[in-house]
């Protein structure tokens, strides 16, 4: 086993959460729809039929939620900001009540010893910046820029960490290629739009930070995945290139500088198309960290479909492998081989693991949820960060995704990742096994 002092004693211990998964109170004091207000207004877009209502409750609870990260020994609370709380209208003026609220946030954070770490972007779009086309629209650079420049100086004096975006293959990918997440939109087109928007927006998001925080930290956070092929075969082998590049190359590579990688796919030049004069430089930023973060592994063997792509993942219950409660491969040891990936990019100096969980059945017996796969889970990608840190590779943090039991997404509230179990009814917190062991290892040496 190994200890928290292994790690480093600048080494960062956080918890994340996210705006639309935790806060609830989605019409009160001013803030209006958000994508995900309007998609799952629709209960047939939830895969467990259960509206968000209050999700966890963070807005009228978040004091005890700050608090218990401290008691579980934490030394970061990374959460997000509503783009609809804090500029209704997605363009204009703030709206000083959603300002407040993320004020007493921060505050408390520092009160209780906490570093507050914050991300602008967390897949909420504005519903009526969607109506105007949203992450296609390319008017969304200026609208974007707008809402960076009113949180940057609103929070600034406080919050020296940002992350910009947090997984734009994901919320790009799901919700504008494959139409499976808020806004529901599909097609090739609407993606590489969305995706050259998205990009351009880190990149200026991260300038606006520099510009207006002094001595910030600023990032952002990638979803990313291990992919391996199906078998040796010259077509698997093709096709887990194809979605290794999509799914772990096709962001990074533009910020850093390297354009994006239309090697892997011809269809993938089309996004040239979206170009402007000066968005190749534009394109550009240099971060001082980049998060990643690991969720599952991808086997990929060769597809007539999709026909951009051609590749798609042999099922995981096919494969008789690990599987989550939403029917992922939990494969821990994936996150070394990541680690190395990333690491190998020169303009990448310093990494985190700005989200990292599983979701697993619970069962609350008493106040009381043995989760101890869940807790040996984390201890598996702690071992594997370890080793990256023995080979030089430059991990300075581990974010566990996630403090309590929130809405996943389309998935509804099946899916539980909290270290502390949340009733939905009454949102009272019971703290799991897995919780209670972070609080002994992040209070050892």
């Amino acid at each position: 086993m190994f200890r928290k002092g292994d790690f480093g004693k600048d080494f960062k211990w956080g918890i994340t959460i996210s705006a639309f998964q935790n806060e609830g109170a989605a019409n009160e004091d001013g803030k209006s729809a958000s994508i995900w207000d309007s998609f799952t207004s629709d209960i047939f877009n939830i895969n467990d039929g259960n509206a968000p209502g209050e999700t966890s409750g963070f807005y009228h609870n978040y004091k005890d939620d700050i608090k218990l990260t401290r008691d579980l020994g934490f030394g970061v609370f990374r959460f997000s900001l509503s783009w609809p709380r804090i500029i209704p209208d997605g363009k204009g003026r703030s709206n000083q009540k959603g300002i407040a609220f993320y004020n007493r946030v921060i505050d408390s954070c520092l009160e209780e010893g906490l570093e507050p770490w914050v991300t602008i972007y967390h897949w909420d779009l504005p519903q009526c910046l969607e109506e105007e086309g949203g992450w296609t629209n390319r008017g969304i650079l200026q609208w974007f820029s707008n809402y960076v420049e009113i949180v940057t100086k609103a929070f600034g004096d406080r919050v020296k960490h940002w992350i910009v975006m947090n997984e734009p293959m994901t919320f790009v990918g799901l919700g504008y290629f494959t139409g499976y997440h808020a806004p529901g939109r599909n097609g090739i087109g609407n993606f590489l739009k969305a995706a050259h928007h998205a990009t351009l927006c880190m990149a200026e998001g991260g300038r606006i930070v520099k510009k207006n925080v002094k001595n910030s930290e600023v990032g952002v956070a990638l979803s990313c995945s291990y992919v391996k092929p199906a078998n040796k075969l010259f077509f698997s082998r093709g096709a887990a290139t194809r979605v290794e590049g999509l799914l772990n190359r096709f962001f990074i590579e533009p910020l850093l500088g390297l354009g994006y990688p239309t090697d892997i796919m011809p269809a993938l030049n089309i996004i040239k198309s979206y170009f402007l004069p000066g968005d190749k430089e534009r394109l550009a930023f240099d971060f001082d960290f980049i998060g990643l973060q690991y969720y599952f592994r991808v086997v990929a063997k060769f597809s007539l479909f999709p026909p951009v792509l051609f590749a798609t993942e042999v099922p995981p219950w096919q494969r008789k492998t690990n599987l989550n409660s939403m029917g992922l491969d939990v494969y821990p040891k994936g996150v070394s081989a990541l680690l190395d990936f990333f690491a190998h990019y020169q303009g990448i100096r310093k990494i985190f693991l700005t989200e990292s969980g599983v979701c697993y059945p619970d069962f609350l017996r008493g106040d009381k949820i043995n989760d101890a796969r869940r807790k040996k889970y984390h201890q598996k990608v702690l071992k594997q960060v370890r080793k990256a840190i023995k080979r030089d590779i430059p991990v300075a943090g581990y974010f566990v995704w996630t403090l309590v039991d929130n809405f996943e997404w389309r998935e509804g509230f099946q899916p539980r990742f909290g270290l502390v179990y949340n009733d939905f009814k009454t949102q009272k917190r019971s703290v799991k096994s897995s919780g209670r062991w972070f609080k002994d290892f992040l209070r050892g040496d």
